[in-house]
């Protein structure tokens, strides 16, 4: 095992998505407007190549959140990395205007986040999986300066150390199964399902259902309807039908940088209304035009005289049967718990995400991690775990925080202004940390010339 270089970094980043890509930009953006020391950052991601929701890059999908709400404008309105600056550089700011829309396309976000992807790749090491965050060895926590950062090659297996003096976790969402039910090249999660569709023959798709009742399933069945005309498409809804995002003005405000404060700062009873009135603007909810396509279509069925898009509402999926390439699904019905079978070729589960525990990446040093009375890690508000004396180095966690920092833990909207805090608490401690070395030295100079 090697070391990667003799530097200790300030900051390693675990994972390399928009919210850590973020991170980068405002700390490089410190570099350039300081002339202090810059704040020196490495990050490691597991996938080859930078990407983001690439299986979820469907035809004509737009973005849910402003074009404004980018990696940058809201810490820095005037940042060169903003989604206006990158309209610039590929010369279609006026044709963007004249379009009239806050929201682009899933496609034209995703080639922005590339595009400001590509001033910073040089601190980025791709293929690279972090096993183990850990003190040096045989120095107790208590004593560590640094941390020692265990990464793995995910070709080779060759691991190697990378020291730093804070991390911030961003390992992104955990795809969400239901018990019971694995994956495999004809069951699908919805991440994987732009890379497992075209694998398949489309002419051998007769039926296919998607199970779920949020944006990303109701997305995957237009997809399936308009891309497979031949096919029989089934939706599996928990509820009757698909419910519409609330998207108005006074709605979005829970996702305004300041909605953070008053959910960190705010009562049991504060934080538990947020979640019972707001979980509307994101959860299992679905954009109203999407919602109206889809019963446009069904209705235009109607008309005609046949059918091939069915949406089975109030309806679980108990079990799944693989047998060759054969998928029996069985569905219970919530009206009257009866048992129907239902035969397809493919079966997309868009059943959300979890936040990961970050537990297993921190091993024995997770016993420093102070956690509440429910058992989950507290967190500071500038996103920095909560530790015992004995830990100095700083783990910031970049989503799992929806406990204590609310809806947009990890989502887009605040990714600017989040990024933007953990970068400030950063480099405001360890100038805390300089200037108390400072005085250290200073006390230990006025003792020698007594």
């Amino acid at each position: 095992m090697g070391t990667f270089g003799h530097e200790i970094y300030d900051v390693v980043g675990i994972g390399f998505g928009p919210s850590n890509l973020s991170l980068a930009i405002a700390l490089e953006e410190h570099r350039a407007n300081e002339s202090a020391r810059p704040v020196t950052a490495a990050f490691f991601e597991r996938q080859p190549a930078f990407g983001w929701h690439r299986n979820m890059l469907l035809p004509s999908t737009t973005m849910q959140i402003s074009f404004l709400k980018d990696l940058a404008t809201f810490r820095n309105p005037v940042s060169r990395f903003g989604f206006i600056s990158y309209l610039h550089a590929s010369g279609r700011l006026a044709q963007f205007v004249n379009a009239q829309d806050f929201f682009p396309t899933r496609q034209e976000f995703h080639q922005y986040l590339e595009w400001a992807e590509s001033s910073v790749t040089d601190r980025v090491t791709y293929g690279s999986a972090v096993t183990s965050i850990r003190p040096p060895q045989g120095t107790p926590a208590r004593d560590a300066k640094h941390l020692e950062i265990e990464v793995e090659d995910v070709v080779s297996g060759a691991t190697r150390l990378v020291k730093a003096r804070n991390v911030t976790v961003s390992t992104g969402l955990v795809p969400r199964m239901p018990q019971g039910i694995e994956r495999d090249e004809r069951v699908w999660h919805s991440s994987e399902f732009l890379e497992k569709f075209h694998r398949m023959d489309a002419a051998g798709l007769g039926s296919v259902a998607v199970v779920g009742a949020g944006q990303s399933a109701a997305e995957i069945t237009r997809f399936l309807y308009d891309t497979l005309p031949h096919a029989r498409v089934s939706a599996i809804l928990p509820a009757y039908g698909y419910s519409v995002a609330d998207d108005t003005p006074f709605a979005n405000q829970v996702f305004d940088p300041g909605a953070v404060d008053e959910y960190y700062f705010g009562t049991d009873r504060a934080r538990e209304a947020f979640w019972r009135y707001h979980r509307n603007t994101n959860y299992s909810v679905v954009d109203d035009e999407v919602i109206r396509d889809l019963y446009r279509r069904s209705y235009e069925e109607e008309v005609r005289g046949g059918r091939r898009l069915y949406f089975r509402n109030l309806t679980r999926v108990d079990q799944v049967k693989r047998s060759g390439d054969e998928t029996r699904v069985f569905l219970r019905s919530l009206l009257d718990d009866g048992v129907r079978e239902l035969d397809v070729d493919a079966l997309v589960f868009a059943t959300g995400y979890d936040s990961p525990e970050p537990s297993g990446l921190l091993g024995d040093l997770d016993r420093y991690c102070l956690r509440d009375e429910a058992g989950r890690h507290r967190v500071g508000r500038d996103y920095r775990l909560v530790t015992s004396p004995e830990l100095s180095c700083g783990i910031y966690l970049q989503g799992g925080t929806e406990h204590t920092h609310g809806l947009t833990s990890s989502l887009l909207s605040n990714i600017a202004i989040r990024s933007g805090e953990i970068a400030d608490s950063v480099i405001r401690r360890r100038v805390e940390h300089e200037l108390e070395l400072e005085r250290k030295a200073a006390l230990e100079v006025a003792r020698e010339t007594r």
